[in-house]
């Protein structure tokens, strides 16, 4: 497979998802991206804006394993994780897997479960692998975790703290869509029920994992030139010195940042990253990674404002 190749693919899988989710196309990509690059997807919105349904649908397009795991307050981590239960038929311990052995895990409402039970699923994400009872467990390559949770300002959530956000590549806002949007997917409903089954609801599974990995070697091959580089780093560096902003983001970020302008290019068709890629990466990459300072917060400043007004004052290449 070429880059041209793998542009179209990516351009069909785009399709296939969009058949049952509409009016979210620029999600849609980020999440792609965020598989293609080996990172997870933090998705903040209302309930009833399909995040769950956006899982669903981007497993069936790639022929993943899916699981779902709804977090509440009384979830423990071995309900996340598994656990080892002594068998006594054969005297010894016997591991019951838990739904975290998946291939594309859909953690929603993540803030509703107990820092315990958060940072045994973000421990996961950060080494592929599970711990339990000094023996460890590859979680796999594909390993992908897309974890929604509510608005922060509702009631009954625990917050994820800064360091275990970091472990996002992206941070998602999903809000209501558009009016003709909405009326779409009405009218489309009236006339076809929701499918428990996504190849009932006419999605082609296209990306196998053998696929996704002749994908991820193309995007390794991607040349980002000094500039963009550099670039990426004076961005990241400038979040460290803005009045807005109490604390900046990690090298960490401008790491993550350039992964996925290295993907975004690829998705293009292109074997070199472009500032586009960047400024179009910026603020998903970022804006979990940032704390405002108490004055900002006080003028109603939000993250996303405050790094497209560093985007607009660090210089780009040309």
């Amino acid at each position: 497979m070429d880059l041209g190749e793998f542009r179209n693919l990516i351009a069909t899988v785009r399709g296939e998802i969009g058949k049952v989710v509409q009016g979210q196309d620029a999600i849609i990509d980020l999440v792609l991206i965020s598989i293609f690059a080996g990172g997870h997807c933090l998705v903040e919105g209302p309930p009833g804006t399909a995040k769950t349904l956006l899982a669903r649908s981007v497993s069936a397009a790639m022929a993943l394993i899916y699981r779902r795991i709804q977090f509440t307050p009384d979830l423990m981590p071995g309900d996340v994780l598994g656990v080892n239960l002594f068998n006594f038929q054969i005297n010894q311990f016997h591991l019951t897997k838990g739904p975290i052995f998946t291939d594309i895990l859909l953690a929603d409402e993540i803030n509703r479960a107990p820092p315990k039970t958060q940072s045994a699923l973000l421990q996961a994400m950060n080494e592929r692998m599970v711990t339990l009872d000094g023996t460890d467990y590859s979680l796999g390559p594909d390993f992908f975790v897309l974890a929604t949770q509510n608005p922060i300002e509702q009631q009954g959530t625990y917050p994820l703290p800064e360091a275990q956000l970091d472990r996002f590549l992206f941070k998602l806002v999903v809000d209501f869509p558009d009016r003709d949007t909405e009326i779409a997917i009405l009218s489309k409903h009236a006339k076809q029920a929701l499918q428990s089954d996504m190849r009932n609801a006419g999605i082609r599974p296209l990306v196998t994992s053998a696929t996704l990995a002749e994908g991820r070697a193309l995007i390794d091959a991607i040349h980002l030139d000094s500039t963009i580089l550099t670039y990426v780093v004076d961005l990241v560096r400038a979040t460290r010195s803005d009045a807005d902003i109490l604390y900046g983001a990690s090298t960490r970020a401008a790491d993550a940042l350039a992964s996925a302008v290295r993907v975004r290019a690829a998705f293009e068709g292109r074997d070199y990253g472009l500032p586009d890629d960047v400024q179009a990466l910026l603020v998903p990459a970022l804006r979990h990674r940032i704390i405002l300072s108490p004055s900002a917060e006080i003028d109603g400043r939000t993250p996303d404002e405050v790094l497209r007004n560093i985007m607009n004052r660090v210089d780009a290449p040309r």
